[in-house]
């Protein structure tokens, strides 16, 4: 008896980091379809502006990476939630020998949970910790878009099957 509008959730995060080396900012939207109060199906999209400072005394250098991340959302119990999504990144990496970029895709498979906190009547904080299955150690001279196999996230969630 609930209307498809009703249903639709939304939200996402965002990043700002400033530091003597590099600077970046990151935007990560989401929309999801609540299936059931539990159960929510939904993409996110994925900006990520990096500007790495003083490479070589004086020369910067930025980069802008791309991604999708369809997603499946379940909650557990009281705003516990487990999750799994699949992320197509397009990301550039630096060739530190001569300043140029070099486009670059990865996929990942994730799985993990969190938690959801209401702020509102229909909105939440959540946090969200998964292992990147995808996840393997660079080899040399290559790049790869994730340091660890742990992702972590934190954002906004508002609609009514937020929580």
């Amino acid at each position: 008896g609930v209307s498809w509008k009703e249903r639709i959730v939304t939200g996402g995060g965002m990043g700002l980091g400033f530091g003597s080396n590099q600077d970046f900012i990151s935007l990560s939207p989401i929309i999801g379809y609540a299936i059931t109060k539990k159960f929510v199906a939904g993409t996110g999209l994925t900006y990520r502006y990096t500007k790495y400072k003083d490479i070589y005394p004086g020369k910067d250098v930025t980069t802008n990476d791309f991604g999708v991340n369809p997603f499946l959302r379940y909650t557990v119990y009281r705003g516990f939630f487990l999750q799994t999504e699949y992320e197509y990144l397009n990301y550039e990496s630096i060739y530190y020998s001569n300043l140029e970029t070099t486009r670059a895709t990865w996929d990942s498979f994730m799985a993990g949970g969190g938690f959801l906190q209401p702020i509102g009547n229909k909105a939440a904080f959540f946090a969200l910790a998964m292992y990147n299955f995808s996840y393997r150690d660079a080899k040399p001279g290559e790049y790869l878009p994730y340091a660890s196999p742990w992702v972590i996230r934190a954002g906004i969630t508002v609609g009514a099957f937020s929580f």
